[in-house]
């Protein structure tokens, strides 16, 4: 089956993930699919953790060209029918109108298994799903984590140093590609082990 996933505000909020789940959307790893609800959801919270109003909607406006496709507005005449709470109903909708099969979030109590069975819609945390897409490929996921790396700016951090930005979300996940690269949490400084192979200067955001 194909994974078509809507991704909730919460899972758009921090860089490092959010750069993580749209670049595996654009390597084909799965469909996504978002909602002009939900980035406004996400420049409004940028906005409160003190990011200025320009970059913030800079950010949703690239988004929104890199991701043309992926923006529907036919779940509207849903969103007062779903069983969730008010403020997720339209998150649920925007799932059902798609035929998604997973919500990624960072609130699964939210979306209670009970409420989403009838539609065939499974809440997910990002670790789970980002887990799911390292099982269907790991060598495109270690790829696109390696290109994440290179790509980001300010301050300049190496690979293992982007992998410690995902922890807080996505602790398994992370778990298995610093296996996989070869790479070990040093437990005595808090830090990373860097093997010579991935020492090269990359950088990323937090």
């Amino acid at each position: 089956m194909a994974l078509v996933a809507v991704l909730d505000a919460c899972v758009l909020f921090p860089a490092s993930l959010r750069d993580t789940l749209l670049r595996a959307a654009q390597a084909d790893l799965y469909r996504v699919h978002l909602t002009d609800d939900i980035l406004e959801e996400v420049r409004r919270n940028l906005v409160k953790k003190t990011l200025p109003q320009d970059k913030a909607q800079r950010l949703i406006s690239r988004i929104r060209e890199q991701f043309e496709d992926a923006f529907i507005t036919h779940h509207r005449p849903l969103t007062e029918s779903m069983p969730t709470n008010e403020k997720d109903r339209h998150v649920l909708a925007a799932a059902v109108a798609c035929r998604a099969n997973i919500i990624v979030t960072q609130n699964l109590k939210d979306f209670p298994p009970n409420l989403l069975a009838p539609f065939e819609v499974e809440a997910q945390s990002p670790d789970r799903f980002l887990v799911r897409l390292f099982h269907i490929n790991r060598e495109l996921i270690m790829q696109i984590l390696i290109k994440q790396a290179g790509k980001l700016h300010n301050p300049s951090m190496t690979v293992p140093e982007v992998l410690a930005t995902l922890e807080r979300h996505a602790p398994v996940f992370v778990n298995l590609i610093r296996k996989e690269f070869g790479y070990q949490k040093d437990t005595g400084h808090g830090g990373i082990v860097r093997e010579s192979l991935f020492s090269l200067s990359t950088s990323t955001s937090s």
